[in-house]
């Protein structure tokens, strides 16, 4: 039985139905999480064979390949989700090696103990966060609005300090940082869970959910990467 999507926020969802949108959107949820998971092992495993690989490594951070490297996955963002499934899919593991690529450098910058402890901070923050987005009654969106305004700021600063170079600066990137992409983390889970009730067709909801996974992987990223920033042991 086809479940009407369109009454849902207005309360005239039967027991049957409201059984079957639970079901649907833990599964939903499932699978995003699966594609966020599955591409920060990717990203990780690319991280530590370019580190540990000299040839390669220099190859990258020796050459202007880095930049390469560095811009790659960003115009892999804009072409994600234009095409079929199996080509958003496709991008999406490329998007998620390449920037384990371009993060290898942390190897050589941070201890490998300090790496791994603020990956696990990382994990129960965004994990408590993504929790609460998904669990919440109240309406994230506004917050969202915000945030969002939050990270093009960041963006440019970080922008500006590399000509700068300024320690100070950076440091205040780095804890508004944790702060923006935390509260996105809640924000976004919020928002895909909310898409699911669209009803849209198996292929539109599919890629719904690789897309819905971009979001989180790039929230995670950037928290992990600020995190390490100001937590991190240095060699």
């Amino acid at each position: 039985m086809a479940t009407d999507y369109s009454r849902l926020n207005t309360g005239h969802v039967s027991a049957a139905d409201k059984a079957v949108l639970d079901e649907g959107l833990r599964s939903y949820m499932l699978k995003v999480y699966n594609y966020v998971a599955s591409g920060l092992a990717l990203s990780g495993a690319a991280a530590a064979f370019t580190a540990s690989t000299p040839a390669l490594y220099n190859a990258v951070f020796g050459t202007p390949l880095q930049w390469v490297v560095m811009l790659a996955p960003l115009g892999l963002l804009f072409v994600m989700g234009r095409g079929s499934v199996q080509t958003t899919k496709i991008l999406y593991w490329v998007m998620v090696a390449t920037f384990g690529v371009s993060i290898s450098y942390i190897f050589h910058v941070y201890t490998a103990e300090s790496v791994v402890r603020v990956f696990f901070i990382t994990a129960v923050t965004f994990g408590a966060m993504s929790l609460y987005g998904y669990t919440t009654k109240r309406d994230l969106s506004g917050m969202g609005s915000f945030l969002i305004m939050g990270l093009f700021g960041i963006i440019i600063a970080s922008v500006v300090n590399i000509f700068l170079a300024s320690s100070m600066l950076q440091f205040v990137v780095s804890v508004l940082g944790v702060l923006i992409f935390t509260g996105l983390t809640a924000f976004d889970t919020q928002r895909i869970k909310s898409e699911y009730y669209h009803g849209h067709d198996q292929e539109l909801q599919e890629k719904g959910a690789i897309m819905g996974a971009v979001s989180l992987y790039l929230n995670f990223l950037n928290l992990f990467m600020m995190l390490l920033s100001l937590l991190g042991n240095r060699e």
